[in-house]
């Protein structure tokens, strides 16, 4: 069983920077396929940002490309969410997830099969 701690969340201010990570137990990490997604108050979980297996592809929601830059690495069994330029309507509950190597949808909840309890990301106007 595979497990999911993220850290890094926080209060910033609109315009500000901050890095998500997320640490994975098991020593298969490096065969994960690597997500972020993020749930706002009275919203569902949307996907924000996803890596290969092998770091090689990335795949970004329009709402992060150019400003969040997710990585991974795998000798640390942890993936982060560089996350710059934040605006208010980033709010939310940021979470990471697992996947198996291979999957058909990257967006998709039901394709990661682990999950990590979540960070709280607030941004100020």
């Amino acid at each position: 069983q595979v497990q999911l701690e993220e850290s890094g969340g926080g209060l910033v201010q609109a315009g500000g920077s901050l890095r998500l990570s997320c640490a994975v137990s098991g020593r298969t990490f490096n065969r994960y396929a690597m997500g972020w997604f993020r749930q706002a108050p009275g919203k569902e979980r949307e996907f924000v940002v996803y890596i290969s297996w092998n770091g090689e592809n990335t795949g970004y929601a329009d709402s992060a490309k150019g400003r969040f830059t997710i990585s991974k690495d795998n000798a640390k069994n942890t993936v982060y969410l560089q996350m710059n330029s934040l605006k208010p309507e980033d709010t939310a509950v940021y979470y990471c997830a697992a996947g198996d190597p291979y999957m058909a949808r990257i967006t998709s909840l039901g394709e990661y099969h682990s999950w990590g309890q979540g960070t709280q990301v607030t941004v100020s106007s």
